[in-house]
């Protein structure tokens, strides 16, 4: 990108971050001190190095929360984004320097991302647990075919293109828009938005700082709006930050790259499994009580 583009993304970047941090700080005011546990520090170390390399973090923290029994099904979506928008954001802030995006294809997508996340955290905070629950199974599902996909490479190859207009640069803009929408649920936006670059015809490494500069920006909206409402438990967004941020410059400035395959599947299994317990889970009626106070 442009010398200038690039200040501007960093500038927006460094506000973000100051504006979670303000938000967060304010959500904990009035609770009890929070104090963070070995156990979600541990799950934000193992999700944020894999989401680095390209894993995702949301479906696999799902699972981990409902594995370990960490975190109630109804505060997950908005544990999810308040938890991992620090992690993210030194995300975006490495990789966007290091992958050539053109400016107005970038900028475009987060802005797209980022109303999509507005207008789903608005929704799904009000949701009742069992709609929750529902729409996390159906997600992760989604998810976890997505993921096998990965692991089989079928995803289309994508091509050379370091940005798109025109009617390509429409059907971005819906499709991100959309994923948005759907990281409030608890989906993330990693996997689909990597196919939906591909499938425009541009070079797959470009879904880097489209995924990572979209989830940077958009997680402090959703996140906000999750805090305002309660639906957070701050103990593991505390814990996952701990542990998360490290693994980030880890993962990116040392490791950088490692054979997933396996690891992928592994993914593909829990994934599958927890979408198939919270399906479940939503069938009992015991637990249809209002989400929002």
């Amino acid at each position: 990108m442009p010398l200038d583009a690039t200040r501007l993304l960093l500038a927006g970047l460094a506000i973000a971050a100051l504006y979670h941090i303000v938000t967060l700080v304010r959500a904990m005011k009035p609770a009890p001190t929070v104090r963070p546990t070995p156990v979600g520090i541990g799950i934000g170390v193992v999700t944020a190095f894999f989401d680095t390399l390209g894993i995702g973090s949301f479906a696999t923290t799902t699972a981990l929360f409902r594995a370990t029994k960490t975190v109630k099904d109804a505060l997950i979506p908005g544990t999810l984004n308040a938890a991992h928008t620090l992690p993210t954001l030194a995300q975006a802030f490495i990789y966007t320097q290091l992958v050539e995006v053109e400016p107005v294809t970038l900028i475009a997508m987060i802005v797209a991302a980022v109303a999509g996340a507005w207008l789903g955290a608005g929704i799904v905070a009000r949701w009742p647990t069992r709609r929750i629950q529902f729409g996390m199974g159906l997600c992760l599902a989604a998810a976890a075919a997505l993921t096998a996909a990965q692991a089989l490479d079928v995803l289309p190859g994508g091509g050379t293109a370091i940005g798109v207009s025109g009617g390509k640069l429409a059907i971005a803009l819906v499709g991100n828009f959309l994923l948005g929408a759907l990281m409030t649920i608890g989906i993330g936006l990693y996997g689909p938005c990597m196919m939906l670059v591909s499938l425009l015809g541009m070079n797959p490494a470009a879904a880097f700082p489209v995924m990572m500069g979209s989830c940077a920006f958009l997680m402090p909206m959703a996140s906000a709006r999750f805090l305002r409402l309660g639906k957070v438990d701050l103990r593991a967004v505390v814990s996952i930050i701990i542990g998360g941020v490290p693994a980030v410059l880890v993962a990116a400035f040392i490791v950088k790259s490692l054979p997933l395959t396996a690891l992928r599947w592994l993914v593909v299994i829990v994934v599958a499994y927890t979408a198939f317990t919270l399906l479940q889970s939503s069938r009992r009626p015991a637990e249809d009580t209002p989400a929002a106070a």
